[in-house]
């Protein structure tokens, strides 16, 4: 349920508020299950912008490298 325009931040915070919820007891069962299905799709978006990031930056760093 990640929408197409969230930031890794808004990702995050979303990812958050579901821990505190489920560190707080504050979910019944049935629910339990469908915010860990969610927290998993927020992990995945997450290391993914991740990783393109670090690849974007490593590029950046190369391209830096070889222009001295």
């Amino acid at each position: 349920m990640i929408m197409k325009k969230e930031t890794y931040s808004q990702a995050i915070e979303r990812l958050e508020k579901i821990v505190r919820q489920i560190d707080n007891n504050e979910l019944e069962i049935d629910a339990l299950s469908e915010k860990i299905k969610e927290a998993n799709e927020i992990i995945a978006f997450c290391t993914e912008k991740l990783s393109k990031a670090e690849i974007e930056v490593e590029k950046l760093l190369g391209d830096k490298q070889q222009s001295k």
